[in-house]
């Protein structure tokens, strides 16, 4: 059984997956509580499959793009269980997360989650057999984002006041995915980590760490 632990920003989640079932998957509003809130749920979800920490086989994380707080937690977690229990470590970009959620299209994606202060992390993808990351993440602004794209966009993420009012003024330019699509899941936190598993790719619970942006 895999766990899949996503505490990149206020919003969490956490999945267990065998490999052909999303067996259980809960997604909340955390806010910056993670670290009260993540080994309870964790806990309620061994408890209501009937399992103990002993039926974890492996463990997948968000590396980040992410708040410091949310990223830290989570990543303490996932590598403290990799540890004491010997199993395989597997760490995901956040905004990859996003990413997998959305249907094929010809259209490029753009997956963003709020940075703070007005900014935005971003970055870019194109279908090739499933969404491959071309460009990012990287930090923007609202303004400098939308004034990059030059054809039809779809946009999922985290999406604020101040960018809808924006992305109003583009028309069709960009598509804005239901709320559904734009809320990260674990369960494909935990997909993602099975296709890298079955690949014979992990990480090393010793040297992994979170994927922090800085503004230049």
């Amino acid at each position: 059984m895999l766990l899949a632990l996503d505490t990149a920003t206020r919003f969490a989640s956490l999945a267990l997956h065998d490999g052909r079932v999303l067996r259980y998957e809960v997604t909340w509003e955390a806010g910056r509580q993670h670290t009260t809130q993540l080994t309870p749920r964790l806990v309620a979800a061994l408890e209501e499959l009937q399992l103990g920490p002993d039926a974890l086989s492996a463990v997948a994380v968000s590396l980040g793009p992410g708040s410091f707080t949310g990223l830290r937690v989570g990543l303490a977690i996932a590598k403290g269980l990799a540890l004491a229990r010997g199993i395989p470590l597997v760490g995901v970009p956040t905004l990859d997360i996003l990413a997998a959620a959305q249907g094929r299209s010809r259209r490029p994606l753009l997956a963003v989650i709020q940075a703070g202060r007005g900014r935005l992390c971003a970055a870019r993808y194109r279908w090739r057999r499933g969404w491959q990351r071309r460009e990012g993440p990287f930090l923007t602004t609202w303004e400098d984002l939308l004034a990059s794209i030059t054809r039809p966009t779809l946009l999922c993420g985290e999406i604020d006041e101040r960018g809808f009012q924006l992305i109003e003024g583009l028309g069709e330019q960009v598509t804005v995915l239901s709320p559904a699509h734009c809320l990260r899941r674990a369960g494909f936190l935990a997909e993602l980590a099975w296709e890298r598993l079955r690949r014979g790719e992990t990480d090393d619970p010793a040297t992994l760490t979170p994927l922090y942006l800085n503004w230049p």
